[in-house]
């Protein structure tokens, strides 16, 4: 589950890692009212506006709206015009940002709609950097990762420059010792005083991941401002979501208005589902079968259109409901359903198969490959029902025979 950057830093601020001021705002009155409020409080006349979109590449953005402007804008205005001239550029921009549509390097072309702000002091800024705390599911540990590189994707650091990234493997039993916690902040360059607040920095913020049972915490770029202090300037946060039950105050901040509404519906039938950008849709029960599945299709020159598993126990109801989120997809040129019944019997994805159909209709090839518990009761329920099925013998010959007939 992720969540938005003005909430990643109230967690973090609240556990002493140091972050700007800022104010949340939803609305462009709101926008306003926080910029008196921050250069009051702050004694700083710059002020930065950011919208707040679960996708990175923000300040690189720009809404399609309005071109000219980025998905992170900073005002210097109160520099010589004062509070009221700050006001005045924030409205504007408050204005031109809510409810347009943003688009970055993450968002694709289709963007995101930006329905939050959040205005931020500005920060004299001596160093930009790169850090960030990870799970590798590989070894079941966080990683920490750095580099002197801050402000650039840290995709493009590995690839043109991997020996500028720093890592450090964290021991659940130790945490980031002090050794390893020194030797990232000297790799990063600090020195004196900065040093000291890098090693606490770096200590605190992994004691937070693993505490919170984080997927990822990134902050890019981790800055060290003029007098010394280190402090995140950004924050992207996300959280294993099989963990939430253990942080209620944490499943709260989710903002269902990011996710995929399809991806939504599906956790209501307790279906597993993610769209994806193919042509072919696709239902198979376990992920190891769905992701099969996938590979598949594209060996034999197809892309898939979603993962979905729709579990080993799933009743006619959410073979229908299964049916449904393949078909709403616009872009579904051929539906492969996939099942090895084992717990799950072939009748009742039959039957499913069979009642979705009647309900909505079936506007594109389906082939249907079944094996396992009741597999014979389960092809007899298809041929029965008269609908236009082709039938697979295994799992390639399903995946090349949708991928011919989609075309």
């Amino acid at each position: 589950m992720k969540i938005h950057e003005y909430q990643a830093k109230a967690l973090m601020k609240v556990r002493g890692i140091p972050v700007p001021e800022g104010v949340m705002a939803a609305t462009v009155d709101e926008a306003v009212a926080a910029v008196r409020q921050l250069i009051e409080s702050t004694g700083n006349a710059v002020v930065v506006v950011k919208s707040q979109i679960h996708a990175g590449g923000r300040g690189k953005g720009h809404f399609k709206e309005h071109p000219g402007v980025g998905g992170v804008s900073v005002v210097l205005d109160g520099i010589d015009g004062g509070i009221e001239a700050a006001e005045s550029r924030v409205r504007e921009l408050a204005s031109q940002m809510l409810g347009s549509t943003l688009v970055t390097i993450q968002t694709g072309d289709e963007g995101k709609i930006v329905n939050r702000l959040y205005i931020e002091q500005g920060i004299d800024i001596a160093t930009e950097l790169y850090l960030s705390v990870l799970l590798d599911r590989s070894t079941s540990r966080n990683i920490v990762m750095a580099s002197t590189e801050g402000g650039t994707e840290i995709e493009v650091v590995a690839s043109e420059t991997p020996d500028k990234i720093i890592k450090e493997d964290v021991d659940p039993a130790f945490g980031l010792t002090d050794f390893q916690a020194r030797r990232i902040a000297h790799g990063l360059g600090f020195e004196g005083d900065t040093f000291k607040n890098g090693v606490r920095f770096l200590k605190t913020l992994t004691e937070f991941a693993s505490d919170m049972d984080t997927d990822l915490v990134e902050i890019n770029p981790l800055v060290v401002t003029t007098d010394g202090r280190v402090m995140a300037l950004d924050g992207k946060m996300a959280f294993e979501a099989n963990a939430l039950y253990r942080h209620p105050d944490v499943a709260e901040l989710r903002d269902e208005t990011e996710e995929d509404p399809a991806e939504l519906e599906a956790k209501e039938f307790g279906l597993s589902f993610i769209s994806l950008d193919g042509s072919i849709g696709c239902m198979v029960n376990g992920a190891g079968l769905a992701m099969a599945t996938m590979d598949i299709i594209k060996y034999v020159g197809g892309e898939p259109a979603n993962f979905l598993d729709v579990g080993g126990g799933a009743e006619k109801d959410q073979i229908v409901a299964a049916f449904k989120l393949i078909t709403a997809d616009p872009n579904v040129k051929g539906i492969f359903v996939n099942i090895f019944g084992g717990i799950m019997r072939c009748d009742i994805i039959a039957n499913g198969v069979v009642a979705a159909v009647e309900e909505v209709g079936l506007e594109v090839p389906l082939v249907v490959r079944l094996e396992g518990t009741n597999v014979e009761l389960g092809k007899q329920i298809i041929d029965d029902s008269d609908l236009n099925v082709v039938s697979a013998t295994d799992m390639k010959d399903g995946a090349e025979k949708i991928v011919e007939l989609a075309k």
